[in-house]
């Protein structure tokens, strides 16, 4: 019983140095945080349907605008040393392209294929904050396998 309280003990200190749930929030926060990473992924995706709102930060979607308004957007982007990966069209090899995204988020077959169908209608983010050369190698991946990416 001293070992079950000590555990609790330190559990709800650990979560009130990170961060204070609000009780109405409490039960609903224990059940996001016992999924798997997969269902979370797809809850996000489930909200950002329903009530019109994106989970991308902001941040990355005025780059691109800001980007296209400047005349030197070319030059601004070659300095840049973290970019975030967009699939942009697949291409005839839809297999291949869901490999390379197996591959890249280790995600499983269904949701890499969801990802790849989904970017058949608009495109859709891979990989958020990725180096240079990383970036660089992954787009020669995607190119290799028949898919348009988009370095942002």
């Amino acid at each position: 019983m001293a070992e079950e309280k000590s555990k609790t003990e330190t559990k709800e200190e650990k979560e009130s140095d990170e961060f204070e749930v609000p009780k109405k929030f409490k039960k609903l926060v224990e059940e996001i945080e016992k999924m798997p990473v997969i269902d979370l992924a797809e809850l996000v995706k489930v909200l950002e349907k329903k009530f019109g709102v994106s989970s991308q930060p902001q941040m990355a979607v005025s780059i691109p605008s800001a980007g296209e308004s400047l005349p030197t957007g070319g030059a601004q982007e070659e300095e840049k040393s973290v970019f975030n990966i967009v699939l942009k069209e697949v291409g005839s090899k839809k297999i291949e392209v869901i490999k390379v995204i197996r591959d890249i988020t280790q995600k499983g077959l269904k949701e890499s294929k969801d990802l790849v169908d989904a970017a058949e209608k608009e495109p859709q983010t891979i990989k958020e904050n990725v180096k240079k050369e990383e970036a660089a190698e992954l787009k020669k991946k995607f190119e290799t396998a028949g898919a348009k990416v988009e370095l942002k």
